[in-house]
Formats: structure tokens, C-alpha cells, sequence
């Protein structure tokens, strides 16, 4: 399968820049900063729900799209979305057993510890999860452009 149009291939890079640049944006840019401005761990669930946004509109419009050449880029983002969340499934795990152990100290200042430094080594999944994508979408943008089905 390959692109019909110029316009078929736009519409095919779609997804991809999406996925690029709300990665790049809530996840490399917004979560550090979350982390940065020690906003807590409520500042953490606000990168995650504008990207939980992104991923929501890449599912629906991978269903809504009938191009097949079109429809097999949003597809193709969408399973990365997938690989991401699950990386974010594991962060979540982690930083659930930081919270967990966090409780179990019963020295307050201990407590604490225990749960800045692993939520920081919590949020390597996700961060794996992110790198990752971004390369494959990067490589799926250009296949896109080319007018090559995925």
C-alpha cells in the first residue's frame, strides 16, 4: 500500500507530529518541571492527563479515518501510544511501592527520603518508554512522508 497523494502523505505525518510533540511536551518538558518546582506528586498527574488527552484523540481518530494509507499511520501511533502507556504502567507500580515503603518508616524525615528518591527512579520507565517512541515515531514520520505504508 502505498500514498495516492501529497495530501494522503500530510495526512499520514499527522499522527506522528502529534505523538512527537506532546511527548516532547508534557512528558521531556513538563514532568521535570513538575519535578523541579516540587509541586508534589499531584504535579506529576498533570503531564500524564494531557498526555492521556493526546493518546485518547490519536485512538479515536485511528478508528475514525478510512484513507487505509492514512488510517495505518494513525494505527501505527497508536500502538506506540500503547508501548508508552505501558511504560507509564510501570512507573505508576513503582512509585505506588515507593509510597508503600515511604509508610512503612517511621521516622518522618526517612519517610521522606525513601519517597523523593524512589519516585525519581520510578519515573525511569516511563522516560525509557518516551526516548523509545520518539525514535520509532521519528522513523515512522519520514516512512510517512515517503509515502510508504507502515
Amino acid at each position: 500500500m502505498k500514498a495516492d497523494s501529497v495530501q494522503e502523505m500530510k495526512q499520514a505525518q499527522m499522527p506522528h507530529n502529534l505523538f512527537i510533540v506532546a511527548a516532547m511536551l508534557f512528558d521531556l518538558l513538563m514532568t521535570p518541571a513538575a519535578i523541579a518546582m516540587k509541586i508534589g506528586m499531584y504535579g506529576l498527574l498533570v503531564p500524564l492527563l494531557l498526555s492521556a488527552c493526546a493518546i485518547a484523540y490519536i485512538y479515536f481518530q485511528s478508528r475514525k479515518i478510512s484513507v487505509p494509507f492514512v488510517k495505518a499511520h494513525w494505527k501505527l501511533a497508536f500502538k506506540r501510544c500503547q508501548f508508552l502507556m505501558i511504560g507509564y504502567a510501570v512507573s505508576a507500580v513503582l512509585i505506588l511501592l515507593a509510597s508503600l515503603l515511604g509508610m512503612a518508616s517511621s521516622d518522618p524525615n526517612m519517610k521522606h527520603i525513601i519517597l523523593i528518591a524512589l519516585t525519581r527512579i520510578a519515573i525511569i520507565p516511563s522516560l525509557i518508554a518516551v526516548m523509545v517512541t520518539l525514535l520509532m515515531e521519528a522513523g515512522s514520520l519520514g516512512q510517512a512522508g515517503r509515502g510508504e505504508a507502515p
